[in-house]
């Protein structure tokens, strides 16, 4: 049998992914690193970005919004800021949200809070956009 690589993948709400897989390709914040098992022991802070599970010929994409990776013997664990499904999202959905902010920013009695809340989740919109 093939060594395998333990992952975990966890975001504030839930626990995401367990599994032992082949390989995990994860967006460091210096560049995309793979991961395989026996990997040096190491951590790193996430950038925005796909995190790809290889196991056989199956593979799973999770968009994650940052966060931290740590590699021990024991395995990856990844602890997401915020973590979705690819297969979960919409294109179409989140363009139109994508063009909602982009309205509330244009609307000239728009307070400065509302303003930033708006710029701040059209910069997370576009990183989902990006991962599709």
């Amino acid at each position: 049998m093939a060594d395998k690589l333990h992952f975990n993948l966890v975001s504030p709400e839930k626990e995401i992914m367990s599994a032992n897989v082949d390989q995990v390709d994860i967006p460091g914040s210096e560049g995309l690193l793979g991961i395989l098992p026996k990997h040096s022991p190491m951590m790193t802070i996430l950038a925005p970005g796909v995190v790809w599970v290889k196991d056989g010929g199956q593979e799973t994409r999770v968009f994650v919004r940052g966060g931290f990776a740590e590699i021990t013997p024991a395995g990856l664990t990844v602890l997401a800021e915020e973590a979705v499904m690819v297969k979960d999202l919409n294109a179409e959905d989140i363009a139109k949200r994508i063009r909602n902010c982009e309205e509330d920013l244009g609307d000239a009695d728009t307070s400065p809070e509302t303003r930033r809340h708006a710029e701040v989740e059209i910069k997370h919109l576009k990183e989902l956009q990006a991962a599709l």
